[in-house]
């Protein structure tokens, strides 16, 4: 690069960074003008009604676990999450989509926050997002699923009678395959009924049971003591 060429980038880097700052300011004053004609006002034992008002549980969603490094640069790749992303663990398999199947995470989270809050906790979500197969007799044997759900099941009974976990429930996602929120495609399959509708706007929304749905009706029936 020219030096005519390096100071014109210089200089249009920095005028970029002037009306950035220039904008941000001007959106901190509008915003602290807009919050000064504002009047809230607290009335005596409001804030005792507001420290007593906890919540009764804690909820969370695990699918995976994540690694980072000071040095991301020396390591493979990074695995996406619908918020966030992390380094490759290289101790673990992952998904179609790289999502790193840690079982042993989830009893740590539950480890951690129970340890922290002292409360009972709730997983509302909790899953494998795979491509389905469909065989010649429409049956789907998604083996890869039971195999994830019945880890992460071990795993928060082992929170739970091992650790001292209060462990309130557990719900899995989803029920029906559906839009991937972080794909938004369909070829993510989560549920244990498969939905016949595809990306390309073809099929007629016909369901099918999958492996998975008839392993977790056993699940359910055993109060997820029968996990074969």
């Amino acid at each position: 690069m020219g030096t005519s060429s390096f100071v014109g980038y210089l200089y249009i880097a920095f005028s970029f960074l002037l009306a950035k700052s220039l904008v941000i300011t001007a959106l901190f004053y509008r915003k602290k003008r807009w919050q000064s004609r504002i009047t809230l006002p607290i009335e005596d034992g409001d804030l005792e009604i507001i420290k007593e008002g906890i919540v009764d549980f804690l909820s969370f969603s695990y699918y995976m676990s994540q690694v980072a490094a000071s040095n991301p640069e020396e390591y493979e790749g990074a695995s996406g999450g619908n918020l966030s992303l992390g380094l490759k663990n290289p101790y673990l398999s992952a998904s179609d989509w790289g999502w790193q199947i840690d079982p042993t995470g989830l009893r740590n989270a539950l480890d951690r926050l129970y340890d922290r809050y002292q409360m009972p906790l709730f997983v509302v979500e909790n899953g494998l997002g795979a491509f389905n197969t469909i065989e010649e007799d429409g049956s789907i044997h998604d083996t890869y699923r039971i195999n994830y759900f019945r880890d992460h099941i071990k795993a928060m009974d082992a929170a739970v009678n091992e650790d001292g976990v209060d462990l309130m429930g557990y719900t899995m996602w989803g029920c029906v395959d559906l839009v991937s929120a972080s794909t938004r495609k369909t070829e993510k399959r989560y549920g244990f009924v498969h939905v016949d509708k595809y990306d390309d706007g073809t099929g007629d929304l016909s369901r099918r049971r999958k492996d998975l749905f008839y392993w977790y009706k056993k699940i359910i029936e055993s109060n997820g003591t029968d996990l074969d």
